[in-house]
């Protein structure tokens, strides 16, 4: 079993930047590929990006390409999102999820874990 915890969410200006964290319980998290997803009024989840289990592997969605950076730090047992040149439609509820395994997945459905979400504003 693994909990997740997100943080770091807000009001930003366009341009601005943030980061979120994703804090995980247990001593497997290592053993985990990491996503981040995110939500926006009216709309499905999304993918946002992956990290594989050492780091050492990510993607990210095309919409957050060269603006957003995953990284994770095991052994702090948490995963980052770092959010540049934010645009407001980057608004949403943004979600970390961890997946067994190596590597991460496009597919939110091959995730087994969530967090609650964290509440992402960029206002115009």
């Amino acid at each position: 079993q693994v909990q997740l915890v997100e943080s770091g969410g807000g009001l930003v200006q366009a341009g601005g930047s943030l980061r979120l964290s994703c804090a995980a319980s247990g001593r497997t998290f290592s053993s985990y590929a990491m996503g981040w997803f995110r939500q926006a009024p009216g709309k499905e989840r999304e993918f946002v990006g992956f990290i594989g289990y050492s780091g050492g592997r990510t993607n990210y969605a095309d919409s957050v390409k060269g603006r957003f950076t995953i990284s994770r730090d095991n052994a702090k047992n948490t995963v980052y999102l770092q959010m540049n040149s934010l645009k407001p439609e980057d608004t949403a509820v943004y979600y970390c999820a961890a997946r067994g395994g190596l590597y991460g997945s496009t597919l939110e459905d091959s995730y087994d874990y969530w967090g609650q979400g964290t509440q992402v504003t960029v206002s115009s």
